[in-house]
């Protein structure tokens, strides 16, 4: 689901054979809900349940347990997920509630190994935390899709204006064409009447008359097509010149691109490349996974005090031994020997440390895959562009073929039509020996204004075209200013949402590390807040410019003098605080609240039972059903009209 429902009826929960549970089914309510029990009472193994459901991958099957399932309703919604154990990794399969887990895993599913709430006390780098979920290489990839489509509607806009700036000089010359169309049909009227007057006036034969207008009808026709010719011949001339000088552009591209080119580079090569680092990231992912696995089962047995081994076994005896009585002795549940307590916390330590390092080493080889991954593109773009450029040449040397051949073919018809109106007028010449002189001269006189008169009506026709093409045009304006706005608009959106959600995600820590401190009245701290600054960091191979988020603890004296204090410095119930309000922000700046309903709480134990209760009333605004794991000494704290669940 992409937005989350309310929830207004009970939640049913079923779950088998997730962490320590065998079968279990527990119903919760809309509001807080307590798990209250000692250690080793499922109650983490619980909440992992319910974030199976919801959609993380990150719950553990029972040790002894191959496969496991879970099951979720509330409202009309029936959510299920399955759990296999493949190959020393566990697989998930069905419909659970959110199709995305990474938000709900960040900053809802608060449990101790949650990454946002140890983000504080690691001294991990907050900001990029905060950020994670946002894509910022495809913002990037939007913002310059969008540029793109600016330049072009400006390109677009600037074409408009030349257009427009051309209307009036085209308005004017069709006015101008018609005054002069006007006055030679005037004259032609004239010449018409001459005629009129020498065919009444001279007695000549029918076919002699006859004979001359036939030859001066064939004179302009023939002058006519041979303007024509002339028309298409300079229209093929023009044609080629662009595609030459299109050619040309070409070209240049084509050398700029292959001057470009890296010859020990190809899209295909860093495939290779990055097919390898990414089968190293999943070995490293599969790692990982077995190493939080291995540190969240011995988290869990360390902290639930072990598991007492009887003659029948229980939920937990598959992979655990008996941990003794004595808080400095324990069971080694590996081995079966008797060990320190304080050997086995070591060795969780430096498994822990392991896991950091391998995550260090996943992240780097994730930074290589996507330095690869952004050169591939770019090679494949440059290739495609190649391609497209020789592509476009092969065309254009096909139409200055066919082009070049088109213009021999009419200067040879020019020529044969040049040759014919020079007969024609020879003919013409002909009747200038005859009595007929003076009818000659006013056809001739005739003939030409005909011509004038035709060729200025096919301008101004041509005329008439482009001013309703360019009015016509002119009208996509409006649009494409609206269109524009709607661009710039979505581009300062775009460029400032990751300083807002920066700004946001500081403002909502500090504003509820305020309210939060205030409440929980911790001695002689003033303010925990973050500040925002700029810094250089190291991205891949470039350095580029980027925030952080700096964390700040003032402190005051006895005498009421203000100081500036380190985060390690905070007892553990301030870190744990710090933490579990950093996440909240997250939570909030994210909009999680609109995606899944729930929040889970557990191992609160380092803070005292009022102020868990404090804490507990705080988050509850924020989420729908909220669910926390307590020990009865803490759940005692917190009022009775909350759901309790004191069986899993």
């Amino acid at each position: 689901m992409s937005v989350a429902e309310s929830i207004e009826t009970p939640v049913e929960v079923a779950a088998e054979n997730i962490g320590g549970i065998d079968s279990t089914r527990v119903s919760l309510e809309p509001g807080i809900n307590v798990l209250t029990g000692r250690n080793a009472t499922n109650r983490t193994s619980f909440l992992q349940a319910i974030m199976a459901a919801l959609g993380s991958d990150r719950p553990s099957l029972k040790g002894d347990a191959d496969e496991g399932s879970v099951e979720l309703s509330f409202d009309d919604g029936h959510y299920r997920r399955s759990l296999y154990r493949r190959n020393d990794t566990v697989v998930f399969d069905g419909e659970p509630y959110l199709e995305e887990p990474e938000l709900a895993d960040l900053f809802a599913f608060l449990l101790e190994s949650n990454e946002a709430r140890r983000a504080v006390s690691r001294g991990d780098d907050l900001r990029e935390l905060i950020m994670r979920p946002i894509d910022t290489d495809e913002i990037q990839a939007e913002i310059r899709q969008l540029e793109d489509e600016k330049r072009e509607i400006d390109d677009r806009l600037d074409h408009l204006d030349d257009l427009k700036n051309e209307l009036p000089g085209l308005e004017e010359r069709r006015v101008s064409i018609d005054d002069e169309i006007e006055n030679l049909e005037a004259e032609l009227e004239e010449v018409e009447a001459e005629l009129e007057e020498l065919d009444a006036d001279v007695e000549e034969s029918q076919s002699r008359k006859e004979e001359l207008e036939s030859t001066f009808a064939d004179l302009r026709s023939a002058r006519r097509e041979l303007e024509s010719i002339e028309y298409d011949l300079e229209t093929e001339r023009e044609s080629r010149t662009e595609l030459e000088n299109e050619r040309d552009r070409l070209e240049t591209d084509l050398d700029d691109l292959t001057d470009e080119e890296d010859g020990d580079e190809s899209p295909e090569r860093l495939q290779g490349r990055v097919q390898e680092l990414r089968e190293r990231k999943r070995d490293l992912d599969t790692t990982l996974n077995e190493l939080q696995s291995v540190i969240r089962f011995n988290e869990e047995r360390l902290e639930d005090g072990g598991i007492d081994l009887g003659d029948t076994m229980d939920e937990d005896d598959a992979v655990t031994d008996r941990l003794l009585a004595g808080d400095s002795e324990v069971v080694c549940w590996t081995c079966g020997s008797e060990v320190e307590r304080d050997a086995i916390e070591s060795t969780l330590e430096r498994l822990q440390e392991l896991h950091q390092s391998k995550l260090a080493d996943r992240n780097d080889l994730q930074e290589k895959i996507d330095d690869l991954t952004s050169r591939q593109k770019e090679l494949r773009q440059r290739q495609n562009r190649r391609e497209r450029l020789e592509e476009r040449l092969d065309s254009i040397e096909d139409d200055l073929a066919a082009h070049g051949d088109r213009i021999d073919d009419l200067e040879d018809e020019r020529s044969d039509q040049e040759q014919r109106v020079e007969e024609l007028e020879d003919d013409t010449e002909s009747f200038d020996d005859t009595d007929y002189s003076e009818v000659l001269e006013a056809h001739r006189d005739a003939n030409g204004l005909e011509i004038e008169i035709e060729n200025l009506e096919g301008e101004r026709t041509e005329v008439d075209d482009r001013i309703a093409e360019l009015e016509a045009t002119i009208e996509e304006r409006e649009e494409l200013d609206d269109r524009r706005e709607e661009i710039t608009d979505e581009l300062a959106d775009l460029r400032t949402r990751v300083d807002r959600i920066e700004d946001d995600a500081v403002e909502a820590f500090n504003e509820h590390m305020s309210s939060i401190l205030s409440i929980l009245d911790y001695a002689n701290i003033d303010r925990i807040w973050i500040e925002r600054r700029e810094g250089t960091v190291k991205e891949g191979r470039r350095k580029v410019e980027r925030t952080a988020f700096d964390l700040h603890v003032i402190r005051s004296t006895a005498d009421g003098t203000s100081y500036e204090d380190r985060i390690e410095h905070l007892s553990e119930s301030e870190r744990e605080v710090t933490g579990l309000v950093f996440a909240l922000a997250g939570y909030l700046v994210h909009d999680v609240y609109e995606q899944v309903p729930f929040m889970l709480l557990d191992s609160l134990e380092a803070i005292d039972s009022d102020r868990i209760a404090a804490l507990v009333e705080y988050f509850e605004t924020y989420a729908d059903c909220l669910v926390v794991a307590l020990l009865p000494e803490d759940a005692s704290a917190l009022d009775d009209a909350h759901n309790y669940v004191t069986e899993i």
